[in-house]
């Protein structure tokens, strides 16, 4: 199992905006990179995608904690048994924290050759957010 934490990102906005748009997967049509990912279909708590290079996979959310936490899973035909933990923190009005938290299932050898890219994989997506949140007018 590895297990890897994003650095934190700074959003320009309520925590409960934040929360309300990343909690529901028909929100993400605009941030999915459609160089990397294909065939994306979501519905409020899954989603099924294509990624290049390694095939057709899914998440489902898990576990919801208004403002605060939500927690994606695998789901259906994932290649890798995995969890990614969206964590807000609410410092001030209209200042929100974002931490990404992924935890992927998989034996050692593909740990150690993992790991980095993982790490890459949830900064970028920490970078990703807050750009989109602190540049996008309306949600």
């Amino acid at each position: 199992m590895s297990k890897v934490v994003s650095k934190i990102g700074k959003i320009y906005r309520n925590d409960d905006e934040v929360y309300n748009f990343l909690s529901d997967f028909r929100n993400l049509d605009s941030l999915v990179p459609s160089d990397k990912i294909t065939n994306w279909q979501s519905d409020e708590d899954r989603c099924r995608f294509s990624i290049a290079g390694i095939g057709a996979t899914g998440m489902r959310i898990v576990e919801k904690e208004p403002y605060k936490l939500i927690k994606l899973g695998s789901y259906k035909e994932s290649p890798v048994s995995f969890n990614i933990w969206i964590q807000l923190k609410k410092v001030n009005e209209g200042d929100t924290r974002i931490r990404l938290t992924g935890e992927a299932h998989m034996n050692s050898l593909m740990n150690k050759m993992l790991q980095n890219y993982l790490k890459k994989g949830l900064d970028g997506a920490v970078d990703k957010l807050t750009d989109f949140f602190n540049n996008k007018k309306d949600l």
